[in-house]
């Protein structure tokens, strides 16, 4: 592996980059005067001299009630910030950052060498002219401006965002760049057969956790990469056009584009096995694009759009969001339509390559419950995603989102978890 951090461009005052050390001297002087209470409380021997141990001697109890109280990536960097015992106990509860405050928005920026050859997505300008903008929905004011390393000539294809992780392959070459500190990871090549084209690519598990695998997919194979192997290994495969993988309960599900469920196996060796899932009638009824797949607590949810017309008015082409769970419970498992999404808000990029996200009572933040986050399509808005809550009809021809169903403008910004956040001190 390759790999160095790549300083960002300059940023204003009021930056992410900054944002530890900006506003955490603030914020933890409100946290001292909070441990010294809970200290003077939990014993009688509290003194001066024991001042600068009172962070690293909270117990992983306190630490969880801290961490409950998060409501944006900011507070998560100035509490791992704090100490190397506040990293490491941060390191054994990962998983919930997924929930309980919302992923950064990525707004992709690329310098075009050549415009008339069409977007970033597609192998036409160096890996060097990519630059992104992060902004918090938290915390507006704040934002990070990026760069791919420099350098790099690599003539590079989007194949997906794992972890913290933008994917690119160069031909036979992977790139890995981390969207918070722009390092790049560079595994070895692998060998695919001719005119096996590569599509998709995901992290199975955090880069920094033990026995991290990477996937790659081609429309005839299936390429495995034990992260810090000399090697990969590949599987032959027959399966459609995958749209959209995530991990849950320890299991890596896969939806491709005719709607199939399948999980992803590693052993006795790499391939998937589909899914049997009932469908119900609610979900037959009207046309739908191809949908996400996102963990939201202890559930499993599909996202789908649903298009219909708005009866007698024909010419009125209308569509929706929808909410499905997987019930596992039920033989064979089914999607069950869910009505509303309580306490949750759910995050979703255009390309489904894309990570998608879900929150826990987003109103901690200013967020809406119920709702999903979608980029919008329009450079120059004041909100860079919308807000969309599920059932809600919304106009083909007039609302905003509506050039999801078009397909004529391909948005490439996106959601994202820092890889700061999983796994951090590890």
């Amino acid at each position: 592996m390759e790999g160095g951090a790549i300083p960002p461009e300059e940023a204003e005052p009021s930056s992410l980059a900054s944002a530890d050390l900006a506003l955490a001297p603030r914020e933890v002087a409100v946290g001292e005067r909070l441990s010294k209470k809970l200290c003077h409380r939990l014993g009688s021997t509290y003194s001066a001299s024991s001042e600068r141990h009172v962070w690293a001697d909270l117990t992983d109890i306190l630490l969880h009630l801290i961490v409950a109280l998060f409501s944006s990536f900011h507070d998560f960097l100035v509490v791992n910030s704090t100490c190397r015992a506040w990293r490491t106990a941060l390191s054994s509860f990962p998983s919930i950052y997924s929930f309980i405050f919302p992923p950064l928005y990525v707004k992709i920026g690329v310098h075009y060498a050549h415009r008339h050859m069409g977007y970033f997505y597609t192998s036409t300008n160096p890996l060097s002219n990519f630059k992104w903008q992060l902004r918090d929905p938290a915390k507006t004011y704040l934002s990070r401006h990026c760069s791919a390393p420099r350098n790099t000539p690599y003539y590079v294809q989007y194949l997906g965002c794992s972890y913290g992780y933008f994917i690119f392959s160069c031909g036979e070459q992977c790139l890995l760049v981390d969207v918070y500190t722009s390092t790049m990871v560079k595994p070895p090549k692998f060998q695919r057969t001719y005119n096996s084209h590569i599509y998709y690519g995901f992290l199975m598990a955090p880069l920094s956790s033990p026995n991290s695998k990477m996937l790659l997919f081609s429309r005839k194979s299936m390429f495995q990469w034990q992260v810090g192997a000399n090697s990969w290994t590949e599987h032959p495969l027959v399966c459609e056009h995958i749209h959209h993988a995530v991990s849950f309960k320890g299991q890596m599900f896969a939806i491709d584009c005719l709607r199939k469920l399948s999980t992803i196996n590693l052993a006795p060796q790499l391939g998937m096995r589909e899914v049997a899932v009932v469908w119900g009638e609610d979900m037959v009824n009207g046309l739908r694009k191809n949908p996400w797949l996102v963990v939201c607590g202890d559930m499993l949810l599909m996202v789908d759009i649903s298009i219909f017309v708005n009866k007698p008015y024909v010419s009125d082409k209308r569509f929706r969001f929808e909410v499905f769970r997987l019930d596992l419970s039920a033989k064979p498992a089914k999607w069950a339509k869910v009505e509303k999404l309580e306490n949750w808000a759910l995050f979703v990029s255009i390309d489904k390559r894309s990570p998608a996200f879900s929150c826990m009572s987003p109103e901690r933040w200013g967020g809406k419950s119920n709702c999903v986050y979608v980029p919008s399509a329009s450079e120059d808005s004041d909100e860079p995603w919308i807000a969309v809550e599920f059932g809600q009809s919304m106009c083909s021809r007039t609302h905003p989102l509506s050039y999801i169903l078009t397909g004529k403008r391909r948005n490439q910004n996106l959601w994202v978890l820092p890889s700061l956040v999983y796994g951090a001190g590890q």
